[in-house]
């Protein structure tokens, strides 16, 4: 018969075989999507793909039309949701203690972090598209933007939750009103993490595909008005792979890995900064 110890020990083993295991499948199938986007991605990977437009099938083109009208709504999209996302987590940090606002504003932050991002693309489809009568880039920047602004809330709400009350109570002895130290003690102090949840917002929205198709849809040509369907890399992945021809096939691998290995950066930094936070701490 087994020992306290032993039994404790064979437990031990076994849940750590267990764990490794899971680690290991699922490393396994992350490592396998990498592969398979290196063997089919990086021999569509051209000068081409980053001066040129997209092409009709048969011809030589590239993705550069795409590239830039993501990088143009991700940008907006991320200026638009920044701010709001920003002020509404520092209100549930530093003013969110007592009250009904706060926890109803944060039970429809947790909605929105878990909707499906189609279901924001059928909203401003059915709240704008429908309204102006066109699709336009402004349309996709503005779905993007509310799936930035819970992602921002979260992360400054837990970053300013993190500064030390001490600073605050440091601050507010010596005289300096609250948002003062808002602005200049606590803030300052999370702004490591807050970058870190925009990189994530922003490594979020970088490969939303559904959003997009409801309200940028897409664009061939060259177009830098956001007033009008604008071309993007989900969206252009998305249709030439599903296409009969070979030579779009190609562009669609070589989009997509561009799109991982950007979110992969994107996330890689963010993780840096929030380490960087939490031994600042």
């Amino acid at each position: 018969m087994l020992t306290l110890y032993a039994r404790r020990r064979l437990i031990n083993i076994l849940s750590l075989g267990i764990s490794v295991l899971a680690m290991a499948f699922g490393l396994f199938w992350l490592g396998w999507i990498l592969f398979t986007l290196l063997q089919y991605g990086v021999p569509g990977l051209s000068l081409a793909v980053f001066t040129q437009i997209t092409p009709p099938p048969g011809s030589d083109g590239g993705l550069i039309n795409a590239i830039a009208g993501s990088l143009m709504m991700s940008a907006l999209g991320t200026m638009i949701g920044t701010p709001i996302g920003i002020l509404a987590g520092t209100y549930l940090a530093e003013f969110g203690q007592r009250g009904w606002l706060a926890p109803v504003t944060r039970f429809i932050n947790d909605v929105l972090l878990s909707a499906p991002s189609i279901v924001i693309g059928l909203f401003v489809y059915e709240m704008y598209v429908i309204r102006v009568k066109h699709f336009s880039g402004w349309a996709g920047a503005f779905a993007l933007s509310i799936l930035v602004i819970p992602i921002v809330i979260r992360t400054t709400e837990n970053m300013l939750r993190l500064v030390p009350n001490t600073l605050r109570e440091a601050a507010a002895a010596l005289g300096a009103p609250q948002w003062r130290i808002i602005s200049s003690i606590t803030l300052r102090a999370a702004r490591a993490g807050i970058l870190t949840g925009v990189l994530l917002a922003v490594a979020r929205i970088s490969g939303e595909t559904a959003p997009l198709l409801f309200t940028s849809l897409n664009n061939q040509f060259w177009s830098s008005d956001m007033n009008q369907p604008m071309a993007n890399l989900p969206v252009v992945i998305f249709q030439f792979a599903m296409s009969p021809y070979a030579d779009w096939q190609q562009l669609a691998w070589a989009g997509a890995l561009l799109i991982t290995f950007s979110v992969l950066t994107l996330n890689i930094v963010a993780r840096v900064l929030f380490r960087q936070q939490g031994s600042s701490h």
